[in-house]
């Protein structure tokens, strides 16, 4: 239920006719993403930004309205940094690091997402998901006037697609009538009940959990609480059998009651009933709904990502619960993966079945996402009276024993995924170093004396060296392999040390345009950087 006075939706790409429908015979386009939500317009600037002409088709005319996705971690903005959005993401979100976690009336203790300095972006911000697309296509409108080849069409509803060895056909219904087109590649990014998905005769895989959590964003008159996620166990207010609290923008507040599976929805979104659970929980507190809303979920995933010609990312391909924030975030890492791989394919770069590892690498990620989504859920609503047992012991245990509080989970907080044993990992030739920057991991980010070690990576392959001699540009089979050499000597070393260097005094990393390690090295090896960076495009 949307309140007149919460209006969060913006009509950005109103339709508007296009030349396609005046066209004697289907035109083809390179690349047609089916879906103007988050991940598919960040996919659309992902590829545009590379020079690549993409169309995205949307049935609507502009981002969608009430809250929904709220929880944006630090590995989504530092992809939508190097799209050239991630500040104003920052600038309008709202930072948070500290979570607490309570059972009744007793907090059983707290925790930093983000304990160590060094960091562009904090852990999570909290914003909207209308505003972080509209952020998105704010970009795209920046992008298109310095000639990006990207074209936002709304209105332009996917009626059918028909597959074929070396494109694909979509027919599309307009306000002023049909027309059809032919791209390339078409990318899925039409969400969870995804009408590509079913054009195509495609399913998810998974498992459904029976339970139901009811929304509500309200504004407090005084904000009578800290900017940290507060979650509560059996709260002692009794207004769901668990609760979830944290600030977004603009002074407003989302609470998530889990309130069960047999409820009459209609009854359970009357206002009268949202407020008597609002008001148990909040007590003598002045506030205005803004939006309600329930919703159920599972966490299941496609088969495979990649069918041919057609590519499947975010929502589309998988889907988990709410708890650790990991649907849009995950599709952001989709997003991330896709494009520069998509984007070698297209420039004659890399073979096709370059594509075939991003198929591997975001199963792969979905799947520890959805281990990790259905671990919280069966924490947070157990199915038995023994597991039921279990977990309150679990939370009495860690109100007074460290040991116990990794146990506790109220949703693991989206992380990006390691693609350990990926299909395009290389040597880890660098004995000693630290683990968390081994072939597969995202970079972590690291101080320097002139800003930030991620603002240096990504959008093409990098070769870092760190107190070790290389050349300043290598070409290896059409790629430009662009240096990025770093000193240990300066005041901000200790964190880059430790980060990618941890017992050895040199290294060289190759990085991949996404910004993961793919290979490294203690010193440069002009035949095995070559070897490595063949592999990690799918020629070797």
């Amino acid at each position: 239920m949307l309140h007149d006075r919460y209006q969060l939706a913006f009509k950005l790409y109103p339709y508007t006719r296009s030349a396609d429908q005046d066209a004697d015979a289907p035109v083809r386009h390179p690349v047609v993403v089916m879906g103007g939500g988050p991940i598919g317009v960040a996919t659309a600037l992902d590829l545009g930004l590379q020079g690549i002409p993409v169309v995205v088709l949307d049935d609507h005319e502009g981002i969608g309205m009430g809250s929904r996705a709220i929880c944006f971690a630090k590995r989504s903005l530092e992809i939508a940094d190097r799209y050239g959005c991630g500040k104003p993401m920052l600038d309008k979100g709202v930072v948070w690091n500290l979570g607490k976690v309570f059972h009744d009336d007793r907090k059983v203790f707290e925790f930093n997402l983000l304990p160590e300095e060094g960091h562009k972006f904090p852990a999570f911000i909290n914003l909207q998901q209308p505003y972080f697309e509209r952020f998105l296509v704010e970009r795209v409108r920046e992008a298109q006037a310095n000639g990006a080849p990207i074209e936002l069409r709304g209105k332009n509803r996917v009626d059918n697609v028909t597959p074929h060895d070396d494109h694909v056909t979509l027919e599309i219904t307009t306000p002023e009538g049909p027309y059809t087109i032919e791209a390339d590649w078409l990318i899925g990014c039409d969400g969870a009940s995804s009408p590509l998905r079913g054009m195509m005769g495609l399913d998810f895989e998974g498992r459904v959990f029976e339970d139901s959590f009811l929304i509500a964003d309200i504004k407090m008159v005084n904000d009578t609480f800290p900017t940290e996620r507060w979650f509560w166990f059996e709260p002692h207010f009794k207004s769901g059998a668990s609760t979830l609290l944290h600030k977004q923008p603009d002074g407003v507040w989302r609470v998530d009651f889990q309130i069960g599976w047999d409820i009459d929805r209609k009854t359970e979104l009357q206002e009268e009933n949202v407020r008597a659970r609002l008001d148990a929980m909040l007590g003598e507190v002045d506030y205005e709904i803004v939006w309600t809303s329930i919703y159920t979920f599972q966490c299941r995933r496609m088969k495979k990502f990649r069918h041919g010609r057609v590519l499947f990312a975010g929502d589309s391909a998988h889907q988990v619960s709410p708890f650790g924030a990991r649907g849009a975030n995950s599709g952001m890492q989709d997003v991330d993966n896709l494009g520069w791989k998509l984007g070698l394919v297209i420039g004659g770069k890399a073979p096709e079945s370059l594509l075939d590892s991003y198929d591997a690498e975001r199963v792969f990620g979905a799947d520890e996402n959805i281990l990790n989504s259905t671990r919280a859920t069966d924490f947070i609503t157990p199915k038995s009276k023994i597991s039921h047992i279990f977990r309150n012991a679990v939370l009495d245990l860690a109100e007074q024993f460290e040991f116990a509080r990794p146990l506790v989970n109220s949703g693991r907080l989206s992380v990006p995924c390691v693609y350990d044993n990926g299909p395009l990992n290389g040597a880890d030739a660098l004995q000693g170093g630290p683990s968390r920057t081994r072939p597969g991991s995202p970079c972590p980010d690291a101080s320097l004396e002139d800003g930030y070690l991620l603002d240096k990576l990504g959008g093409g392959f990098v070769l870092l060296t760190i107190d070790e001699l290389a050349p300043d540009e290598l070409e290896e089979a059409g790629i430009a392999l662009r240096r990025v050499a770093l000193t240990t000597s300066g005041t901000a070393s200790g964190v880059l040390a430790d980060r990618y260097l941890g017992q050895v005094t040199s290294g060289v990393y190759l990085i991949r345009p996404d910004q993961h390690v793919t290979a490294r090295w203690d010193h440069y090896d002009e035949a095995a950087t070559r070897a490595a960076l063949r592999h990690a495009i799918g020629l070797e």
